[in-house]
């Protein structure tokens, strides 16, 4: 049903031809490729025999159903041949006659990694709202230490505004560690909230192997009354050098001053900025 066709490859046999056919007015490749994005805007708004003569850069402006375009992504990631850039582009175009398909996209289980990856990321480009919040919560409720799709959702979400916060802090305590971490990420976002402080400096105390994360999250809340126990916390005998500095970082963001630097020989990566010195 869907025409599966490389833009990408097109564009690389484009590129070859007119390299070879300019070779001789270019000093080196660095020139070459400065060219690079003229010679693609060239591409674009020539007509391509591939096309049947459409340019590419018309070639999806005439399909106006959106389920119809983001059905085609799924046909494009199931054949493993690259996603156009400008088919992307059309389904963000229409807005939000897009939202329920990518939606739905999103939220299909059966759909590839990538597939809901890539609807999600178009919801981000979309006055989407409110409306994906279900959805990214249900993905982010359910995600693995490393979750590509999760992280995205996190993004669409972060971007949601405010609105988050409540349905976030009424669900916090029923999802895992991985879950809390990644809302924690979304709720620093948005301060004010008393709440919102309580979870992170629970999180700081209590996870101490990822206490270099909890201390950034606690910088970007930008929380002041952190300040003590981020400075007890410089002391700790049990802690890299790394996870020293991102704590010092937040004290820092927050308006305290650190007026000791510690050692911490036999730390690889101390050691290692000590050997550059």
């Amino acid at each position: 049903m869907y025409d599966i066709l490389d833009f990408d490859a097109n564009f690389a046999a484009y590129c070859e031809k007119w390299m070879q056919m300019n070779k001789n007015k270019f000093k080196n490749i660095e020139q070459m490729e400065d060219a690079m994005p003229e010679v693609y805007m060239r591409w674009l708004n020539s007509p391509a025999a591939f096309l049947e003569g459409v340019a590419p850069s018309m070639y999806f402006e005439k399909f106006n159903d959106p389920q119809m375009l983001v059905n085609w992504v799924t046909e494009y990631e199931a054949a493993k041949v690259p996603v156009p850039d400008l088919l992307l582009e059309r389904i963000a175009d229409l807005g939000k006659r897009s939202l329920y398909p990518l939606m739905r996209a999103a939220r299909d289980g059966d759909n590839s990694v990538q597939t809901r990856v890539t609807a999600l990321n178009l919801l981000k480009e979309i006055d989407c709202g409110e409306e994906p919040m279900g959805i990214c919560m249900d993905i982010i409720d359910r995600r693995e230490e490393e979750d590509e799709i999760a992280d995205v959702a996190a993004e669409l979400m972060a971007n949601m505004g405010a609105g988050v916060v409540k349905p976030i802090l009424e669900r916090f305590e029923e999802v895992g560690d991985a879950a809390q971490e990644t809302y924690l990420d979304i709720l620093v976002n948005f301060p004010g909230d008393s709440r919102i402080y309580d979870l992170l400096m629970n999180a700081f105390l209590t996870h101490t192997e990822k206490i270099a994360l909890y201390a950034s999250f606690i910088g970007k809340l930008g929380d002041d009354r952190a300040l003590d126990t981020l400075k007890k916390a410089l002391n700790l005998t049990d802690i890299s050098y790394l996870d020293y500095l991102e704590i010092r970082n937040a004290v820092e963001m927050l308006g305290g001053v650190v007026e000791t630097e510690r050692e911490f020989a036999g730390d690889p990566y101390y050691e290692s900025l000590k050997g550059e010195r």
